[in-house]
């Protein structure tokens, strides 16, 4: 069993943010219907890189989910989708605002026929505010959220972070969001619209940027690899490439110094302290970097992580996905997929002691299993789909 073993839900999303969250739920046990247009399907079966023909985005995205396809705008689509409300416990979708208002499928015509339904919504600036008809993309989240006003180096441009982060962050969202709903649910029978927005989830995750304008009126700026509250907690110039250094306090501070044999450090007026050290980072930096200069940055790691020292290299992807450790949590799963072959996709991160979470199943191929989703759960017979298939409903 899964943790989620029993909870059905139909997710009607497309591309990141909306498939990511009905990902981590199919991961921990649910049945997740992913709901796709006819013929055409979720936008991502086109986004690269592809295997055999098939989008490793897409797979990566919607494994562990069974796949139908189904015409929400005829009539006989909205009432076979309402009959599968029924007995779902999760709606997922990440339309614009008001798009299965118009199709009639709305939170309140769906809460009419099944009271206990949880209906997780995600979209760019949310179903609320004057801003809730606007398109809304990852980098749209990014930008307007604050976080690419404060990513990259000083006088440089602002910049997106290499993933998808907004999106990232609103399909943890949601998940958390209409878990909790279900716990209501659980409890009282009742189910509630979760509205979450890739803007708000952004701004959210700016914690510390936004309480520096919040409390001193100072707007943060780009500041590169180092942090606002403590000091080092940077990157630094090896002789062979980049490390990470974070010293989150005074000790770790002098464990760092003696590391380096510059006990002066810890006598300087202008490092004495975290807030001094902080306030004179652009001094300090360039002492650890002289130090640094003929020093190889894996022995240099090693050496300071023996000392308790917290210090990383900084890993390009192919460092990442071959390193040891993360393949000892799983991070990266082998799974057969009938038209892509074997391939690997990305591990879940969760790690449950009672229900681990598992990648069972590859992405469904377009309409996969409708058959049997029709079939098994609303008792169709082959003869019915079929004629159905002939109204192009599928």
């Amino acid at each position: 069993m899964g943790a989620l073993t029993g909870v059905r839900v139909l997710d009607l999303t497309r591309v990141l943010a909306g498939p990511y969250c009905g990902m981590l739920l199919a991961d921990m046990g649910a049945e997740v219907i992913k709901v796709e247009v006819p013929k055409k399907g979720d936008d991502s079966r086109s986004f690269g890189p592809f295997v055999n023909g098939e989008s490793a985005y897409y797979m990566n995205l919607n494994r562990n989910k069974k796949g139908i396809t189904l015409n929400l705008k005829s009539e006989k689509g909205k009432e076979i989708f309402l009959e599968l409300v029924k007995k779902a416990d999760i709606i997922l979708e990440n339309f614009r605002p008001g798009t299965m208002e118009k199709l009639g499928l709305g939170y309140e015509e769906l809460k009419a026929v099944n009271p206990g339904i949880i209906y997780g919504c995600v979209s760019g600036f949310g179903h609320t505010g004057p801003y809730k008809n606007r398109a809304g993309y990852d980098i749209i989240g990014q930008a307007v959220g604050g976080l690419m006003s404060t990513t990259g180096w000083p006088g440089g441009e602002a910049t997106r972070t290499g993933t998808a982060m907004a999106d990232i962050l609103a399909g943890l969202s949601v998940t958390i969001g209409v878990l909790g709903a279900l716990n209501y649910k659980f409890k009282t029978g009742i189910g509630q619209k979760v509205d979450v927005a890739l803007v708000d989830s952004v701004v959210s995750s700016m914690e510390i940027i936004t309480q520096i304008y919040l409390t001193s009126g100072k707007i943060p700026e780009r500041i590169g690899n180092r942090y606002e509250s403590v000091y080092p907690y940077d990157s630094f110039k090896a002789l062979d490439g980049s490390l990470v250094i974070g010293c989150g306090n005074d000790k770790l501070f002098s464990l760092l110094v003696g590391v380096m044999e510059a006990p002066e450090l810890l006598e300087d007026e202008r490092f004495i302290s975290n807030a001094k050290r902080v306030e004179n980072n652009m001094h300090l930096k360039p002492i650890i970097e002289e130090w640094l200069k003929d020093k190889k940055v894996d022995e240099t790691v090693e050496r300071l992580l023996a000392k308790g020292i917290p210090a990383a290299p900084i890993n390009t992807i192919d460092k990442v996905v071959n390193d040891s450790h993360i393949l000892s949590r799983e991070m990266f799963v082998e799974v057969e997929h009938p038209k892509a072959g074997k391939m690997k996709l990305t591990g879940n991160h969760l790690k449950f002691s009672e229900t681990p979470t598992k990648i069972k199943t590859p992405a469904p191929l377009l309409g996969e299993h409708l058959n049997e989703v029709l079939g098994n759960i609303l008792g169709y017979t082959q003869e019915e789909i079929e004629r159905l298939a002939d109204e192009n409903l599928f």
